[in-house]
């Protein structure tokens, strides 16, 4: 079409809001000149020419007022061609057709036409046919865009009544201060309440994310421990009955961070985390069978050790990738539990006579976890987020954990084997509360 080389890539600058430029779309020889012409008689400056396949194109390049279409019969992609339009760059279509079907304009106005003229082309209407048709346009903006906005409003309260209702059940405030809460936050960051309380929801998101991440952590090792204790004979019906409620509390977390973390960011780890547990189950089941010691507690510690490092990895992810810099503590925390039962198990082990691990192996290992146990009572002591009642916590904690590795300095003493026992599930039921405690509060879930 030589008319079309000829007029694509014109441009003018305007000349006042009186000025509309428009894109012509209509078949080769006398039509196209004649619509040109009638145009630049209409006041409107022509860009180009277009057809069907290049419209949303040219559109997006030359940013006309108005296009203008002139087919006697309609071409098979013209309304794929303006609904495509419609949805990335829309602006007002014009069309001039002898297409009389009552079909046809459903099609042109569910694909985003605003003027369609049966048989009706001349030169006199065509200006007054443009401006209607920008009118028809500049009106279903203003109601596109209020409906946007009143959507956004919509979604906006949805966001901080789930917010405020987080705060009313992690921090037990009424309604009222729970939105004071929000708006405190929003006007000292200079943001919109509903821009607080959807960082809120992710953050609330990410921490149980965590928590529930690091208790994956603590129960592996929580399950040898118990394995442990029933073959030791410490209290074994005690053990064996939390060793099963492990088993379900360990199964529960899984299933609930697959719909807690996002599949294409963390589905990996979180499949690494499936996989060490699907390892670690049979070999549990095998090693209760056993009736000494030894009998598959190789297998068993190999199995715990890899969901140990699997959980690891995804604990880590997720604080990396939380929205607040202060949610290192709820993993800080909740990695105690893990060390206060890894630090049992070696005790147990080290106080068995017929232990498959020797102390050599045992020692370096138990060091290392004690000293990482109390490197983290040192952070958390020292963290702006540990209120007075966090304190009061941890100061439980030293005394349990005192009698943990006071018992384990004691280990040749068999009925050292219950304090342990007993100490390191009251560390586990603190830190349970004060993993807890963190993930609720103010500081994380508002950034405050």
């Amino acid at each position: 079409m030589p008319e079309f080389k000829t007029l694509v890539g014109r441009t003018a600058p305007r000349q006042g809001s009186q000025v509309r430029t428009a894109l012509i779309l209509a078949g080769a020889g006398s039509a196209l000149t004649t619509l040109e012409s009638d145009l630049k008689g209409a006041g409107a400056h022509v860009l180009g020419a277009s057809n069907c396949e290049q419209l949303v194109q040219d559109s997006m390049r030359l940013k006309p007022d108005v296009v203008v279409v002139f087919e006697p019969a309609i071409p098979a992609g013209l309304f794929a061609a303006t609904a495509l339009l419609e949805s990335t760059h829309p602006v007002a279509v014009v069309v001039f057709t002898d297409d009389v079907r009552v079909e046809t304009m459903g099609q042109a106005l569910a694909s985003g036409i605003h003027g369609w003229v049966v048989r009706g082309y001349s030169s006199e209407r065509l200006r007054a046919e443009l401006q209607l048709a920008q009118l028809r346009f500049a009106r279903e903006k203003l109601q596109r865009d209020a409906l946007i906005k009143l959507s956004s409003q919509l979604e906006e309260r949805k966001l901080v009544d789930r917010a405020k209702g987080i705060l009313m059940n992690t921090a037990n405030m009424p309604e009222d201060q729970a939105f004071r809460v929000l708006r405190a936050a929003a006007m000292e960051g200079k943001e919109r309440v509903g821009q607080v309380a959807l960082r809120l929801i992710d953050a609330a998101r990410n921490a149980e994310a965590i928590n529930r991440a690091g208790q994956l952590r603590m129960l592996s090792q929580r399950l040898v421990k118990l394995h442990l204790l029933a073959a030791l004979g410490v209290e074994r019906h005690g053990a064996v009955a939390l060793q099963r409620a492990s088993v379900d509390r360990l199964v529960e977390n899984l299933s609930v961070l697959a719909d807690l973390v996002s599949t294409a960011t963390f589905g990996d780890l979180l499949d690494a985390c499936l996989a060490a547990w699907h390892a670690l189950e049979p070999a549990l089941a095998a090693a209760g069978r056993g009736h000494r010691l030894p009998d598959g507690l190789d297998e068993l510690d190999r199995a715990a050790e890899q969901l140990l490092e699997a959980a690891e990895r995804l604990t880590s992810a997720l604080e990396s990738a939380g929205p607040i810099a202060r949610i290192q503590v709820v993993n800080v925390s909740g990695r105690q539990r893990m060390l206060s039962q890894r630090y049992a198990k070696f005790a147990l082990l080290l106080s068995a006579a017929d232990s498959p691990m020797d102390s050599a192996s045992l020692l370096p290992r138990m060091a290392a976890t004690r000293q990482e146990f109390d490197g983290a009572m040192t952070f958390l002591r020292q963290s702006p987020l540990t209120t007075a009642k966090a304190q009061a916590g941890l100061a439980a904690a030293d005394l349990s954990w005192a009698i943990v590795h006071g018992a384990a300095d004691a280990s040749p003493l068999p009925h050292w084997r219950l304090a342990i026992a007993r100490a390191s599930e009251e560390l586990l039921d603190i830190f349970d509360q004060l993993t807890e405690r963190y993930e609720h509060s103010l500081q994380v879930l508002v950034g405050q």
